[in-house]
């Protein structure tokens, strides 16, 4: 049985591999159960979470993440997310692969933001926004500038100094990265702006987009969370990784929705349909568009599949 630690699974799913492979399991498909997502109690802290997401190519892969996240331990310098990857023989159920699950989901989800932002944003996009100093900011970053002509970058956080730690993390040739001080300014700015943070309140307000920005939602994971206010959701064409995934766990999509702002219907498509190419996405030059990202067994396994075969591959 293969055990990738966190180094290896970075080193098997760059970026360009990754949001194909990404692609490409989106437009096929897969069995994707609905995921268990559990609270869980922290004396004297934030609710933690625990998420079991299973998913399965018949004949083929089966697969499994256990993910945990800890709002708290921001304060204690480390890692919000914890998990592992349990890959299996779609064929006799045989143990394949441990895959890093931090590592894992960190990646995809970057790279889920990436494959929507080659329909979504402009392709002269050049001015990204990143606000956030979490784990997850430099591979947002980077997958970003994967697919998009990025040339600058500035990076926002609550603690200017997790910031500029963001800022050293990246080396990125050719392109320059600044620490913003006020969001705002930075906001209107950007071309693509992307948030991924455990934030309860809006940050991003509809207001601050220029015509043909780009506004790539990841944090806010609960219905009680969000990232973006309701002027945002009514200015934008907005987009999903699923639907359903949005509809019920998407804050920024959920609760404009229950305040009769905006109605189902406002979701034009998600990466099933734009993958195989049922909506075009982009349609205007000067569109505001919105992509909402709630997470999908459907993308670790894509990505643990990637890392196995990869390896094996090597092997």
């Amino acid at each position: 049985m293969l055990v990738l630690d966190a180094t290896q699974t970075r080193a098997a799913l760059p970026w360009d591999g990754l949001v194909k492979a990404l692609g490409d399991m989106f437009a096929k498909g897969c069995v994707m159960p609905v995921r268990h997502h559990h609270d869980v109690e922290v004396p004297g802290e934030a609710d933690a979470t625990l998420l079991l997401m299973p998913a399965w190519q018949p004949g083929a892969y089966i697969g499994v993440k256990m993910v945990s996240v800890f709002p708290g331990n921001q304060m204690r310098g480390l890692p919000a997310i914890h998990g592992s990857y349990l890959l299996s023989s779609g064929k006799t159920g045989e143990m394949l692969a441990i895959v890093d699950g931090g590592e894992l989901t960190a990646r995809r989800t970057a790279a889920a933001s990436a494959l929507a932002a080659r329909y979504l944003a402009r392709e002269d996009a050049s001015r990204m926004l990143m606000a956030g100093t979490g784990r997850l900011s430099a591979n947002v970053i980077e997958a970003h500038a994967s697919v998009r002509p990025i040339r600058n970058v500035t990076i926002w956080g609550r603690d200017p100094k997790k910031a500029e730690a963001t800022a050293r993390e990246l080396s990125l040739k050719d392109i320059s990265v600044a620490v913003a001080t006020d969001l705002e300014t930075a906001a209107r700015e950007a071309d693509v702006i992307s948030c991924a943070t455990l934030s309860s309140e809006p940050l991003i307000r509809g207001d601050w987009l220029k015509p043909g920005a780009h506004l790539d939602l990841i944090g806010a994971f609960k219905p009680s969370m969000r990232e973006s206010d309701d002027r945002a959701a009514q200015l934008s064409s907005i987009f999903v990784d699923t639907r359903e995934g949005a509809l019920s766990e998407g804050g920024d999509i959920v609760q404009p929705i229950r305040s009769g702002v905006i109605t189902r219907d406002a979701i034009r498509a998600d990466l099933f349909e734009l993958t195989r190419g049922t909506h075009p996405g982009r349609t205007k030059p000067d569109e505001i568009t919105l992509f909402k990202s709630v997470g999908a067994a459907l993308e670790d396994l894509a990505g643990a599949v990637l890392a196995f075969e990869t390896y094996r591959t090597k092997a």
